[in-house]
């Protein structure tokens, strides 16, 4: 199948724009590679003795002959968080896999691993987008021992892994390869969920009611499983050849789930620069694999999130994306899944139907995907339409199921559930904004209606319980981008504003922040940019003007004249009280030096790229 029109338009503009700084980047790691010769090779003495002080003599002796490679483990394990928990295990199995393999492993550092769940509407949302790049530095920090010369990231949730493969990029000449936790067994329908949710939103409920239905979801190990941001870093790290074939959804404490985690170490070895076939990741993620990530995104119907990670990812790596790139492709990429918000599965359901290997089958065949990268495989991305299996006890591959096993969830690219991937960018005289549309009824997409400005999420939720927003109306909520208050998610107003939406209201949210992975239902112009901080005309905005968010053509203005709009100062907010509490006062360079959203809402001054570029 040749390739479509338009994927190869947007790839071959991708690689043009991107041209010097992908060639300086490439440049730079090729020149890392240290040929015919293990990493800690080029240590004294003194400071390999330091890091293998404490390993069993066994490894010492492995590690002294500076012949086998070694390969850092970077992990986010902690208890407190289900999607973590699991990989409390995992070091162990890869360290004891490596040796059999003709490697060593160790765990070279940890990094942080907080959850938007937790976090979800309180004050450490606002430490949630900068978490990225803290944990990208922490990898950094781990591999800057220089002893390792392939890496194994343990990591799931939202802004893990991208942080892991931001810095996992900033060490290009070593391969990498993703190992996942899986996510928990199904509970409670997504359905009754969020009918609680609701029912307590109108005060028809009350706490224990509320907190029993959620453990009833949340209620085992495993990642969260709605497709939100979690779920779609897994379904990225598969499409984009990071993982092994068929990882991505296999739950955890499972025998196929620990012969997947101990098989990564023997492909890790294998792409190691000792190994038969060294694959760094500065050859993995290139244009064409970044291309990959988009249109998986967009036919999953994936996190919104991503329009800001995949940005931040595709720069690390040289790459220059923008959200024009998104709303192209999602012009002529398929809906081929509906997992809850988008539908009524989940992604054990999913995965069940036929999973990922269905998925980049289809889109490949479909012309839709670069078969051509390379992969931890190796070459070609045709590798990836395989499901894992145990064949007599052993790991094995077999191809992914012909048909899915259930088209209420998972279809063909010829039989879709929408022709476009419900992603769009939205333009006008507020700014530029992202709107995820594959969950939004077609009756509303198109939301005409006075605004009713907040500075705060909470000053919504208090002027619903007074029963102040029964009305047609668009939600505009400004001073939540990075600059401001490190753009947390604002997903705490989907029940509210689905409440007014099923009463009969037409309403919408426009705002400089974002929602969550799991937006759903009501219309969101979320990421606007600039943010009203950085003099972004949200920041004009009044109470009673009239605003139009069309989802279908792409528009998002103030219906006010011209000469007035543009006469219009902006106002200015006191956030005094987002800058302490909670560590919030830690991050105040974090704040002074975040990018836009479209520019992935970096927070260093990354060597490659200028401000505003």
């Amino acid at each position: 199948m040749s390739l479509h029109p338009v994927l190869a338009a947007v790839t071959q503009r991708i690689i043009e724009r991107s041209r010097a700084t992908r060639a300086t980047y490439l440049a730079q790691a090729r020149a890392a590679v240290r040929q015919g010769k293990v990493e800690r090779a080029h240590l004294s003495c003194t400071n390999q003795a330091h890091a293998f002080a404490a390993m069993p003599d066994g490894i010492k002796i492995h590690l002294k002959e500076s012949v086998r490679p070694n390969l850092a483990i970077v992990t986010s394990y902690n208890d407190m968080l289900s999607a973590h928990q699991p990989l409390e295990t995992f070091p162990a199995l890869l360290k004891n896999e490596a040796l059999k393999a003709g490697a060593t492993a160790q765990v070279a550092g940890g990094v942080p691993a907080m959850c938007d769940g937790v976090t979800q509407g309180f004050e450490g949302m606002e430490l949630s987008l900068f978490s990225r790049d803290v944990i990208a530095m922490s990898t950094a920090i781990a591999l800057s021992h220089q002893m390792f010369d392939a890496a194994l990231y343990l990591g799931v949730c939202d802004k893990i892994v991208p942080g892991l493969l931001i810095g996992a990029l900033s060490f290009g000449h070593l391969p990498a390869l993703f190992v996942p936790a899986g996510p928990m067994t199904t509970g409670i329908s997504n359905d009754d969920k969020a009918k609680v949710r609701q029912l307590f939103a109108e005060g028809k409920v009350g706490r224990d009611a509320l907190l029993e239905s959620e453990s009833a979801s949340y209620h085992g190990p495993g990642t969260c499983t709605f497709y939100g941001t979690a779920n779609s870093n897994q379904m990225l790290m598969e499409v984009m050849g990071l993982h092994l074939p068929g990882a991505a959804f296999v739950n955890p404490n499972t025998p196929l789930r620990e012969a997947l985690t101990r098989h990564a170490a023997r492909v890790a070895t294998e792409i190691s620069a000792q190994g038969p076939r060294f694959t760094p990741i500065c050859e993995v993620i290139d244009e064409k694999a970044i291309v990959n990530g988009i249109v998986g995104l967009l036919a999953t119907g994936g996190s919104t999130n991503h329009t800001l990670h995949i940005n931040a990812i595709a720069r690390a790596a040289g790459i220059d994306v923008n959200w024009d790139d998104f709303d192209e492709l999602s012009a002529v990429v398929p809906l081929i899944v509906r997992a809850y918000p988008n539908g009524k599965a989940d992604v054990n359901h999913f995965h069940a139907a036929g999973g990922m290997g269905f998925v980049i089958r289809e889109l490949l065949d479909a012309g839709l995907l670069h078969d051509d990268v390379t992969t931890v495989m190796g070459k070609g991305l045709r590798a990836h339409t395989s499901e894992a299996w145990l064949d007599d006890g052993k790991l094995a591959w077999r191809a992914a199921p012909a048909s899915s096993g259930d088209d209420g969830v998972l279809r063909t690219a010829t039989a879709p559930f929408s022709a476009d991937g419900g992603l769009k960018v939205l333009t006008g005289n507020i700014g530029r904004a992202v709107i995820k549309v594959s969950a939004v009824k077609a009756e509303h997409r198109v939301v005409e209606a006075p605004a009713v400005v907040f500075h705060d999420q909470n000053e919504l939720l208090v002027a619903f319980k007074r029963g102040e927003l029964e009305k047609d109306f668009v939600a505009v909520i400004r001073f939540q981008g990075p600059r401001a208050n490190g753009m947390p998610e604002l997903h705490k107003l989907t029940p509210p504003l689905g409440v007014l939406q099923e009463r009969g209201f037409k309403v919408a949210l426009v705002t400089d922040g974002r929602m969550s992975g799991a937006s759903g239902k009501v219309p969101a112009a979320i990421h606007v940019s600039p943010e009203a901080l950085l003099g972004g005309d949200i920041g004009k905005v009044q109470n009673g003007d009239l605003v139009r968010l069309d989802a279908n053509t792409g528009e998002l203005s103030i219906l006010v004249d011209a000469a007035e709009w543009a006469a219009r100062e902006r106002v200015q907010a006191d956030l005094s009280a987002n800058q302490h509490g909670v560590g919030r006062d830690l991050f105040a360079g974090f704040r002074q030096q975040a990018t836009t959203a479209e520019e992935g809402a970096m927070t260093f001054a990354h060597p490659l790229w200028t401000r505003g570029q």
